[in-house]
């Protein structure tokens, strides 16, 4: 299922980084991940900007998009698909998460706004218009899955099963770090995947110690490349920075990188890949 022409409500579909310079941003994606970019559209803002939609094989992976003055520093945000994105707000908010920005239109490609989880980790919510979300994923170069980075688990499973009905279910050692997030009835992902193919998240406890990076919660997007050790050494080459160097994880070779202008994300190989 790499190829996606649509989303179930509560399943994750887009990825993006709002940047201060969303050109040099292309200067730096495009080279790493083999993207090419059609735009720029209109981006809603004070002032207005710019959007840039990344493509593999002619398909949406991924977008850059011009950064507020007033938003803190460039990440990659998670949008998650919803029916109505106001009636989402209004759940999430009962629920002890935050609005951060929105709703809003960002016609004709659909409705968003930006919230937080009770412990500060941010993702996005999309009604879909004209754009569903990622029309490639699981593939080098593109998406593949979405980490949530959090001090204390519970809290936050309890947050999004409240508002998108996931599941945890614990996940590889050590004891109680870490969980997948499953939706029930939804089948994703790729045939012989590691996990459930009704995986639609991962969400894992920060380890004491953790550097700046990492010890605030927060949402890590992952994308799947051929070689990580390759990709680590392109970025720096670009300009950006190796936070994690490559290491082995059970099925997989991970690293964590930034972009010349802070937003921190991390590309895994699938073990066995050349």
């Amino acid at each position: 299922m790499s190829e996606r022409d649509r989303y179930p409500a509560a399943v994750p579909c887009w990825v993006e980084t709002l940047q201060p310079d969303p050109r040099a941003a292309l200067d730096f994606y495009g080279p790493l991940f083999g993207w090419e970019f059609a735009g720029p559209g209109p981006m809603p803002g004070d002032p207005p900007g710019q959007y840039f939609v990344a493509r593999v094989k002619g398909r949406d992976v991924a977008g850059i998009g011009s950064r507020p003055s007033n938003t803190q520093a460039p990440e990659w945000t998670t949008y998650i698909r919803v029916d109505s994105v106001d009636e989402t707000v209004a759940t999430a908010t009962k629920a002890g998460g935050s609005l951060r920005h929105g709703p809003f239109d960002v016609l004709p490609a659909g409705r968003l706004a930006v919230l937080a989880d009770p412990a500060g980790a941010r993702f996005g919510v999309w009604q879909a218009g004209a754009r569903e979300g990622a029309q490639l994923v699981n593939e080098p170069q593109t998406w593949a899955m979405n980490v949530l980075h959090t001090t204390d688990p519970e809290p936050s499973n309890a947050f999004y099963g409240a508002v998108f009905g996931w599941q945890p279910q614990p996940f590889g050692p050590p004891e109680g770090r870490s969980a997948v997030l499953r939706l029930p009835d939804y089948v994703g992902g790729e045939p012989r995947q590691p996990v459930p193919r009704d995986v639609v998240a991962v969400v894992t406890r920060i380890p004491d110690g953790a550097s700046s990076t990492d010890a605030q919660p927060h949402w890590r997007v992952h994308f799947c490349v051929a070689d990580a050790d390759a990709s680590a050494a392109h970025a720096i080459r670009l300009g950006g920075a190796v936070i994690v160097p490559p290491h082995d994880t059970p099925g997989l070779r991970n690293c964590v990188l930034a972009d010349p202008h802070g937003a921190v994300f991390s590309v895994s190989q699938v073990a066995g890949s050349p």
